[in-house]
C-alpha cells in the first residue's frame, strides 16, 4: 500500500497543478470565448431567396397600408387557401416559404371575416412584412396583363384562317409527364422522331408555315396572327363565336424557346420611343406594318398551345394555381423563387386613369399565377380582368414599384439570425498581408484569354524535371558564378515570382550513394518485478 501511494503521488500533484494552471490561464484571459464545438450544429437558417434582399418593416411603415381595402384582399387569400389547406404530408419546399402558409390558410378557413378591420388584423396578426428587392436595387419592377375577348370560329373560314394549336402529341418535357394538365412554361421541350430520337421542337417561324398543319389539333380559328401573339403572351382568352356562344382557352404547353419581348425589338431598333411603349403601340404598328409584323412575331421564337376549359362568361380565367384569378388582386410572380398564395403589398403610382395620370397604387395582391417572362424576387405581372378596358390599362404598365412580401410568424428572419452561429475570428492585418487570398483559377483563365501558356505545358513530359532541376542548381549559385543568360533569368524570375505567398522548393533528386546502413541497435531492459 505504501508502493502504490508513493507511485500514485507524482500523478495527482501533476493533475493538481494543470488545473491550477488552467483556473490561473482563464481568470487572466476572461474575455475568450468558450471553445466552439465542431462541427457547428445545424440550425435554421433566415430566409434564402435567391438574388435577393430584404429588410423587415413595421406595419405602419409601409406607405398606404391602413387605407387599402383589406378585406377583398382576404377573399382573394382565401380562394388560394383552398388547395394549400388540403396538403397532407408533403416534403419541404425548397423554396423561402415552403409550406409555411399552410397554418396561416387554416386559420382563414376556419374565419369567416365580413369586416375591412377584421381582415387587416388577420393579416397583421399572422404575418410579418418584409421590404424585398432584387440585390442592389431599390424597388421591383410590375407589369399588366388581361384576358383578351376575340373573335373567332371553330372551323376554318375565310376570315377566320389563324389556327390556335391545342398541344401536339409528340411535344415532351423533360422531368414532366406527358399526360400532366399543364406542362411548365420553363425548361426543355422536345418532340419526338421514331421511337428514341428527341430533338427541339418547331419554334414560331417553323409553325407559321404549317410543321403541324393538318394534324387536326386545331382547336378554333383567329381573324389574325397579331390576335393569336397577344393571346399566347396573356396565356388565356375569350373566344366569341358565330353562333353567339363563347369558347375558353387558357394555357396549356409551350414550344421550349425563351419569350423575346416585341416590345423591346421596337425599342432597340428605334421604332418606338421608350417611354411611349404600351401593347397599343405594338398593335398599331403591326397593322401598319403586315411584312415587318411578320418578321417581328418570329424574332419570339416561343409558342404557346391552349386547351379549352370550361367555364362561363362570368368566370374569371384560371391562374397557375389553379383557382380563378381576382381582378385588381392577383399577379403573376416567379414560380422558382416564391409560392403561391404568398400574399405582396405593392406600392408606388401607375397611369391607371389615362397613359399622363400618376394615380396612387397601394394594394395587398395575391400569387396565384406565373409567367415566362417574370424573372426575380420583386417581378409582378399585376391582373385587371377582362375586355378591352383591362386592356388599355395593363397595356401600358412597365412602372417601378415597392414590394413589400407578408412572410408567416414561423419563419421570422429575425428570431432566426439570432440562433446563427458566428464566424470564427479574423485573422490579424499581418498574416493577411502575408497570405492573402488568391484563387488560381482566375489567374489561370485570365492566362488563357490572353494567350499565356503555363508553362509546364509547354514543355515535354520528360523535360520538367530537367528544368525544375537546373532552376535549383541556379538558386544555389551565387550571381557573379552564373552566366549572363541565367542572371537575366534570375532576375526576371525574381520579378514574375514577386507574390506575396513563396512556393516551396522543388525537392533535389539525390542519389544513394550506396553506402550499407548502419544497423541500428536498441536497448532492451528486463523488467524487475
Amino acid at each position: 500500500m505504501i508502493a502504490v501511494a508513493l507511485a500514485t503521488a507524482p500523478a495527482a500533484a501533476i493533475a493538481a497543478r494543470s488545473v491550477h494552471t488552467a483556473r490561473i490561464v482563464h481568470s487572466a484571459r476572461p474575455h475568450l470565448p468558450d471553445a466552439r464545438r465542431i462541427p457547428y450544429p445545424r440550425l435554421a437558417w433566415p430566409l434564402e431567396i435567391s438574388g435577393s434582399q430584404y429588410v423587415p418593416v413595421a406595419w405602419a411603415d409601409i406607405a398606404g397600408w391602413s387605407q387599402d381595402d383589406h378585406l377583398q384582399a382576404y377573399r382573394a387569400f382565401r380562394v388560394s387557401c383552398r388547395p394549400i389547406a388540403a396538403q397532407r404530408n408533403l416534403p419541404a419546399d425548397h423554396k423561402a416559404l415552403g409550406i409555411s402558409l399552410r397554418d396561416p390558410c387554416r386559420a382563414a378557413k376556419a374565419l369567416d371575416i365580413s369586416d375591412g378591420v377584421k381582415a387587416r388584423a388577420f393579416f397583421e396578426e399572422r404575418f410579418l412584412p418584409l421590404r424585398i428587392s432584387r440585390l442592389g436595387e431599390d424597388d421591383g419592377f410590375v407589369t399588366g396583363y388581361y384576358e383578351p375577348v376575340l373573335d373567332g370560329s371553330r372551323t376554318q373560314t375565310d376570315v377566320y384562317n389563324v389556327p390556335v394549336y391545342r398541344r401536339p402529341s409528340n411535344l415532351f418535357v423533360r422531368g414532366v409527364k406527358q399526360s400532366a394538365s399543364g406542362l411548365p412554361n420553363k425548361g426543355q421541350v422536345f418532340r419526338k422522331i421514331g421511337r428514341r430520337k428527341l430533338v427541339p421542337y418547331y419554334d414560331r417561324a417553323e409553325i407559321e408555315d404549317g410543321a403541324i398543319a393538318g394534324r387536326g389539333l386545331e382547336l378554333c380559328w383567329l381573324k389574325d396572327q397579331t390576335d393569336l401573339l397577344f393571346t399566347q403572351i396573356q396565356g388565356s382568352a375569350r373566344v366569341r363565336l358565330e353562333d353567339g356562344s363563347t369558347m375558353r382557352i387558357n394555357y396549356d404547353a409551350h414550344n421550349g424557346y425563351p419569350y423575346t419581348p416585341v416590345g423591346r425589338i421596337l425599342i432597340d431598333r428605334g421604332i418606338v420611343p421608350k417611354e411611349q411603349m404600351s401593347m397599343q403601340k405594338i398593335r398599331e404598328w403591326m397593322d401598319q406594318n403586315p411584312d415587318g409584323a411578320k418578321e417581328l412575331r418570329r424574332q419570339n421564337r416561343s409558342y404557346v398551345f391552349f386547351r379549352e376549359v370550361h367555364l362561363s362568361d362570368k368566370d374569371e380565367a384560371v391562374g397557375a394555381q389553379g383557382v380563378p384569378l381576382t381582378p385588381g388582386r392577383s399577379i403573376a410572380v416567379d414560380k422558382s423563387l416564391h409560392v403561391y398564395g404568398t400574399p405582396f403589398f405593392i406600392g408606388g403610382e401607375l397611369p391607371i386613369e389615362s397613359e399622363q395620370s400618376r394615380t396612387p397604387f397601394h394594394r395587398l395582391m395575391i400569387a396565384q399565377d406565373t409567367g415566362s417572362a417574370i424573372v426575380g424576387p420583386a417581378r409582378a405581372d399585376l391582373y385587371f380582368g377582362a375586355g378591352a378596358d383591362a386592356g388599355r390599362v395593363s397595356g401600358r404598365l412597365r412602372h417601378n414599384m415597392r414590394f413589400v412580401m407578408l412572410v408567416p410568424k414561423s419563419l421570422d428572419p429575425v428570431a432566426r439570425g439570432r440562433k446563427m452561429p458566428l464566424p470564427g475570428p479574423r485573422p490579424s492585418e499581418t498574416i493577411a498581408k502575408l497570405f492573402p487570398q488568391a484563387d488560381p483559377s482566375k489567374d489561370q483563365q485570365k492566362d488563357q484569354k490572353n494567350g499565356v501558356k503555363p508553362p509546364e505545358a509547354s514543355m515535354a513530359p520528360g523535360a520538367k524535371d530537367t528544368a525544375k532541376a537546373t532552376e535549383a542548381a541556379k538558386k544555389t549559385l551565387p550571381a557573379a558564378a552564373q552566366p549572363p543568360a541565367a542572371v537575366g533569368q534570375a532576375s526576371s524570375a525574381q520579378t514574375a515570382a514577386a507574390n506575396p505567398v513563396p512556393l516551396p522548393e522543388a525537392r533535389p533528386n539525390i542519389k544513394s550513394s550506396g553506402e550499407a546502413r548502419r544497423p541500428r541497435y536498441v536497448r532492451r531492459y528486463r523488467r524487475v518485478r
